[in-house]
């Protein structure tokens, strides 16, 4: 399902729990680090296909979560032709995707990266909320970067940012230390958490698009 200038709908998610950490987690027998996401299917609205996905990738259900914001409109990246299926390149661009900010009502046992029997992550960890961009795929980057920027001043305020603004105190976005693509510094996390049975492949692959098509597109 791709709409007239070759962009297929998709929902970004991003999780987080009650420190204002995020779901970071490592794409199956890659290198490469993401955020949970997938393809809207044909009659799903964004809010159902990011309900589906919270399952199939991660194992949590409607109750598990409260949806704090989403994205206003589409935010869009292109694939690179040597992603892209032979068939499809001509007609297939890349992804739309609406992106939601949820906040974890469960607990972290809750979180099954093998609901299903097609896996997207073999790994996982709560990290900072700017995350490393770094360890994304390099095309996905600037859609990260954007849908950060603009679900941060969605942060519920047990954040320590926004502690500071309420006592009094102004942060300028100068003031911050930032990285190389413009994002504050990450923050080390806590230890990777590895499912049952999963281990690191020893030799990693590149992260593929999915065929446009195809029911899930990550």
């Amino acid at each position: 399902m791709l709409d007239r200038d070759g962009f297929r709908p998709n929902v970004g998610i991003i999780l987080l729990n009650q420190k204002n950490q995020v779901f970071w987690g490592k794409r199956i027998r890659t290198h490469s680090w993401q955020f949970p996401q997938g393809g809207i299917d044909r009659g799903e609205t964004p809010e159902q296909a990011m309900f589906r996905e919270l399952h199939e990738e991660i194992g949590l259900k409607p109750e598990h979560v409260r949806i704090v914001a989403r994205t206003r409109d589409w935010l869009r990246y292109e694939v690179p032709e040597r992603y892209i299926r032979r068939d499809a390149r001509g007609h297939y661009k890349g992804q739309k995707q609406i992106w939601y900010l949820l906040q974890l009502l469960g607990q972290d046992w809750d979180l099954n990266l093998r609901a299903t029997n097609h896996p997207e992550f073999d790994a996982w960890r709560w990290n900072d909320y700017w995350v490393p961009l770094d360890v994304v795929v390099e095309f996905k980057r600037g859609v990260y970067e954007m849908a950060l920027r603009e679900l941060a001043r969605f942060l519920p305020r047990n954040d320590h940012r926004n502690r500071y603004l309420r006592s009094g105190m102004r942060t300028r976005e100068h003031d911050v230390p930032h990285g190389h693509h413009g994002h504050p510094e990450p923050q080390p996390g806590p230890a990777i958490e590895l499912p049952p049975g999963a281990t690191f492949d020893p030799n990693p692959q590149s992260a593929l698009e999915d065929p446009p098509e195809g029911k899930h597109a990550h």
